[in-house]
């Protein structure tokens, strides 16, 4: 049983740093746009980036439950925990990102979310790899 909490408590720091990385990310690039720092126009960076809320975005409108919940709910239940069970740390990372409200709020706001990240691309597009002139120091503005 201990394992499969472990498993669970996993499975939440996975959750966290996706949604981190789609947040900070996004942070980041509209930062980056207005400093003019040249690395948040990296094409790999910015696929990565839209592709994680994408995912996040069809899942909200296909009406599908994060596939990272539930795994982490059956994980607690073998582990004879309820979902607010499990170590400190995942116990303070389920508070901050798991709200109680109407299921269409939050697909309004991952779908609006995944437009103002398209807008970063159309805006700022990211510099593609297989063109001259991409600039390969991504330390320099």
């Amino acid at each position: 049983m201990a394992f499969y909490r472990f498993l669970a408590d996993a499975v939440v720091a996975v959750h966290f740093a996706y949604v981190a990385f789609v947040v900070v990310g996004m942070v980041l690039i509209l930062a980056g746009i207005a400093l003019r720092w040249r690395w948040v126009r990296n094409f790999y960076f910015r696929a990565v980036h839209f592709a994680m809320i994408g995912v996040v975005v069809v899942q909200a409108l296909c009406g599908v439950v994060c596939p990272l919940t539930t795994w982490e709910s059956q994980l607690r239940v073998l582990a004879g925990q309820g979902v607010e069970s499990g170590s400190f740390v995942a116990r303070w990372v389920h508070r901050l990102m798991f709200f109680e409200g109407p299921v269409w709020v939050f697909t309004l706001c991952y779908c609006l979310f995944g437009l103002a990240v398209l807008l970063t691309l159309v805006l700022a597009p990211p510099r593609c790899p297989w063109q001259k002139g991409h600039g390969s120091n991504l330390g320099n503005r």
